[in-house]
């Protein structure tokens, strides 16, 4: 056996990844009698390139998948992409320096498959190769292909058929910027400079009350101010009259017991919409809304004169028009937090917009429950899951105002309004250019039938990932054992346990009863050198293809490999470095120890030295405790003990 002098890690690493490409090492073999370990890998986002995030994450993940394979486990791991929704709407109308809006539907859809083929996604699964990730990429999937998208129509009809989705026009969350309704798990909390205004009215009684905003944009959709019913300085009137400044409207001063009186003046005015708690007050005091705002944040005419503005502009110029006329008391430099679009960071505002839904708040207990039926490592990652549950507020909002995306399985009767599902054997359709599968309304009779211009939120269909993983091996032999059973782990990230997690267990346990996996495995995040998160906008992105060519992939891997499950970390050069120096050391040690065993023959020694046993017990009881840690997915244990015995024993001890 032949080994060089010195170690080249990108002849090394490239020889080894086209062996294992040409010899199908990681195959999954549908055919065998092994028994199968199967991993529900994240599909990630096609953004261009592999992140330091997806870099960490998945060599953990591909350290099971290899330990299971030398346990002699048929492992199925396929490499799925999540190509479908905003994020790639976002990216291919910069790459390509279009507006969907402007092309159409049509154009743009084919202009996204077409990069995301031909320029995407090409380079970036070379980047998992080149990382060693052990996938077997011949089975792959992406959640806009057809297979996918039949999946997730099917899901949804299904869901709609127990009366678990439906649709209703209702307040909702909607980005400004992106111009499309968004979910509670889609928001993020920021905090901004902003203003407290102390605005001033006058009650029919001639007193004056001020209350306190920090949104007095919204003044010209104000429909009532509240008070707290114990709070005696308004006792006297509760249910006058109360005249509003800028436009001709007077409102009811009422008592309601959500108000705090300790907030700013403790009048405060309500309208619609400026967050959730005037969605609440509406809904409690049964008052009508006044909607001022379209989906795009614009102001329409029922803002008077502020008609055409967005809540920015409108700000500006209410602000002024108060100051004339002298409503505008006082205002407050503050700093608070407020929701915004986890895709771009801009402010949420509440519309009332048509929207799908599924229905999930009733089963807040049921899903508690369904979090214990599988294992949590770490243990202590369960509680997100169960904070989140808690928390919820609102059922999932499932449909965008985007174009790309999987599209509703829906027609609607354009006279009464009767939905009309699509036939299960068409799936999918695309309803904005595929026909309904009748003529004619069945309920009115009309022919004037319309396809439903909304898409799929990219998450209901991504939370189907162990069905659409199961569902490529239909017509197989091995399909009802896959399909019977859930799949055996599931590895991600703990900030989308709200996301993808969840929505997978509830759709799992919706459609088969089942829990989606026997155990989920949690990792943490590699956070830049200060501790921080990365991210563009703070310019400290570290690049794993960078650290890949100036330390090599198997470097990144030991970095990787040293860190706790579930736990943050800073990005340390120096861990590189180590991982570097180690792979030199097992090199040269390969090479020394080859020298000296180059004739040896392979037979059996009668009797080992005492030393030579000394080795081999320690090594023993070194592949012992590695087997346990790794049943754990403690995989950092073995690295450190391996670490430990490779320097500190075999090459300190044995060989020198």
């Amino acid at each position: 056996m032949n080994i060089s002098k010195n170690y080249d890690s990108k002849i090394s690493e490239e020889k080894w990844q086209n062996f294992w490409e040409k010899n199908k090492i990681y195959k999954f073999d549908s055919k065998s009698k092994k028994l199968i370990y199967s991993i529900d890998s994240p599909p990630p986002t096609v953004s261009g390139k592999m992140h330091m995030g997806h870099a960490f994450g998945n060599s953990q993940q591909d350290f099971i998948a290899r330990y299971k394979r030398m346990k002699g486990f048929n492992v199925l791991q396929p490499f799925g992409t999540d190509d479908n929704g905003l994020p790639t709407q976002t990216l291919i109308q910069k790459e390509k320096k279009v507006k969907a809006s402007k092309i159409g539907r049509k154009k743009f859809r084919k202009l996204c498959l077409d990069t995301l083929e031909k320029e995407l996604k090409p380079k970036y699964i070379q980047d998992w190769k080149g990382l060693g990730i052990s996938c077997d990429f011949d089975i792959k999937y992406s959640t806009i292909d057809p297979h996918c998208q039949k999946i997730s129509q099917k899901s949804f009809m299904d869901l709609y058929k127990m009366k678990r989705a439906y649709r209703i026009e209702a307040p909702m969350m909607i980005c400004p910027r992106c111009k499309t309704a968004i979910a509670q798990v889609e928001l993020e909390d920021s905090e901004f400079d902003s203003q407290l205004c102390y605005i001033k009215v006058k009650a029919e009684t001639g007193d004056e009350l001020v209350f306190a905003t920090t949104r007095p944009e919204l003044l010209p959709a104000c429909v009532g101010i509240s008070v707290h019913p114990n709070d005696k300085r308004y006792k006297h009137l509760i249910g006058k009259k109360v005249k509003l400044p800028l436009i001709n409207r007077t409102v009811i001063l009422s008592a309601d017991s959500e108000t705090d009186p300790e907030y700013g003046s403790g009048v405060v005015y309500y309208c619609t919409y400026g967050g959730v708690e005037c969605v609440e007050w509406l809904t409690r005091h049964k008052v009508k809304p006044i909607h001022v705002m379209g989906t795009d944040g614009v102001y329409n005419e029922k803002a008077g004169k502020y008609k055409g503005m967005d809540s920015r502009e409108a700000r500006k110029e209410i602000l002024k028009d108060l100051e004339k006329t002298k409503a505008l008391v006082k205002v407050e430099k503050i700093r608070h937090t407020v929701n915004v679009h986890e895709r771009c960071g801009t402010e949420i505002e509440y519309v009332a917009t048509k929207q799908w839904f599924i229905k999930f708040l009733d089963l807040k207990q049921k899903m508690l429950k369904w979090g214990k039926e599988f294992n949590w490592f770490p243990k202590h990652m369960r509680n997100r899951y169960d904070n989140w549950v808690k928390g919820l507020k609102w059922d999932w909002c499932i449909s965008r105002q985007i174009y790309f995306g999987v599209p509703f399985p829906i027609w609607y009767c354009g006279d009464c309004n009767h939905i009309i599902l699509a036939k299960e054997k068409d799936l999918p359709v695309d309803p904005m250019e595929d026909k309904a599968p009748i003529d004619k309304c069945p309920k009115c009779k009309s022919k004037n039938i319309v396809g439903e211009k909304d898409v799929i939120n990219t998450w209901a269909t991504s939370s189907l990932t162990p069905t659409i993983v199961k569902e490529l091996f239909k017509g197989k032999s091995i399909y009802k054992k896959l399909i019977d059973n859930p799949m055996n782990l599931r590895p991600q990230g703990h900030d989308i346990i709200s996301f993808w997690l969840f929505n997978t267990v509830v759709k799992s346990k919706l459609h088969y009863n089942m829990k989606p996996w026997y155990d989920c495995f949690i990792n943490g995040w590699m956070l830049d050198p200060k501790g921080k998160k990365m991210s563009k906008s703070k310019g400290n992105i570290i690049e794993p293809q960078g650290m890949i060519e100036k330390y090599s992939a198997d470097a990144l891997r030991f970095m990787a490999s040293g860190k706790k499950i579930g736990e943050d970390f800073p990005f340390q050069e120096k861990d590189l470095v180590t991982g570097q120096k180690t792979i030199t050391k097992l090199w040269n040690a390969s090479k020394f120890s080859i020298g000296h065993i180059k004739d040896y023959k392979g037979k059996k020694p009668k009797k080992l030295e005492a030393f030579d046993s000394w080795l081999l017990t320690k090594l023993n009881k070194l592949v012992l405790e590695s087997t346990k840690a790794f049943d754990k997915y403690e995989f950092f244990r073995v690295k450190s003990d391996t670490e430990n015995f490779f320097w500190n024993i075999f090459c300190d001890y044995y060989l020198e």
